[in-house]
């Protein structure tokens, strides 16, 4: 029978698991909703629903891959996501690996990594980077995360947080960033950054990225502008990163991403601004095709532990 792993998604919202095989096919899979709450046994609770939804009581314990919103820290194997309150620190490996054991009455090996990084991993395994050896996957939504596989291996970094490319900074005098920083990507390109600057110049559309780049599509002078200005900063994030890894192609996903070429031709244009020594100004973007490259990603993962 061909090995299935376990692969668990952990995000704000929700926290998504599934058995997958080494062809990428997923099998049992189930979603539970991210408990609103301070309390971190309680949010730690939905994703032991999850397993114990998938997991048969006395099996072998499979190999499991935990992708999670950041930051991280892969030796510690905690977790500290942004999105997710009552997690600081929350040792997220441990307590995985005593409810499979629990379970099966095996120990299992279980690896985690960044949800940017799953995104790479999974559209480098199944997705638009199938076909290459080296990839950065960004996913451009309510943030910008990003992940990359370089000659076939997952670049993590000393705590799993390599390649936040999100908080690169592009405008050393920007604002402050919510990490701390100044004038990093995520404050123009992110879905809600973009429209809070369309807010600021006059913009009176929904509040959502999407109605935004619906009125750039429809020819709307502020949509297009802050699109524009978003993709320059996404673009000089995107050309710093593949000129320090030396990786020629993007994988570009996310909420933002499925506008398609509203985002595209602007981001396609800056690149040539910033991507400019001769082994990345042939810099290439591709649109992501996975509509699970997380989940997938945390499979792949859990396929490289040894």
């Amino acid at each position: 029978m061909t090995e299935q792993v376990l692969a668990i998604d952990v995000g704000g919202t929700k926290i998504a698991a599934a058995l997958v095989d080494d062809t990428g096919a997923i099998g049992r899979q189930t979603e539970q909703p991210t408990p609103r709450t301070a309390d971190p046994d309680e949010v730690f609770g939905a994703l032991a629903t999850a397993v114990t939804e998938l997991l048969e009581p006395g099996t072998p314990a499979p190999r499991v891959g935990i992708g999670s919103a950041g930051p991280i820290d892969e030796p510690a194997g905690t977790v500290s996501p942004v999105n997710i309150g009552a997690w600081r620190g929350f040792p997220i490996v441990p307590r995985t690996r005593t409810v499979i054991k629990e379970l099966t009455g095996s120990e299992p090996l279980v690896g985690l990594a960044g949800d940017g990084h799953c995104f790479a991993l999974g559209e480098h395994w199944l997705g638009a980077g199938r076909d290459l050896d080296s990839i950065i996957g960004v996913v451009v939504s309510t943030g910008v995360g990003g992940g990359a596989v370089l000659r076939d291996r997952l670049v993590g970094g000393m705590t799993g947080n390599a390649v936040h490319l999100g908080h690169i900074t592009v405008d050393a005098w920007g604002a402050r960033c919510v990490c701390g920083g100044y004038g990093c990507v995520e404050l123009y390109a992110r879905g809600p950054g973009m429209v809070a600057a369309a807010r600021q110049a006059g913009w009176t559309g929904p509040d959502d990225a999407r109605a935004l780049t619906a009125a750039a599509r429809d020819g709307d002078p502020i949509a297009t502008s802050v699109i524009d200005r978003g993709m320059r900063a996404l673009a000089a994030g995107l050309a710093t990163t593949a000129t320090e890894l030396d990786i020629a192609t993007v994988v570009l996903g996310g909420g933002v991403a499925k506008a398609g070429d509203v985002i595209f031709e602007p981001l396609r244009r800056h690149l040539r601004d910033f991507a400019v020594l001769p082994y990345v100004s042939e810099l290439e973007v591709r649109p992501a095709v996975l509509a699970n490259a997380g989940l997938l990603g945390a499979a792949a993962l859990a396929f490289g532990l040894n």
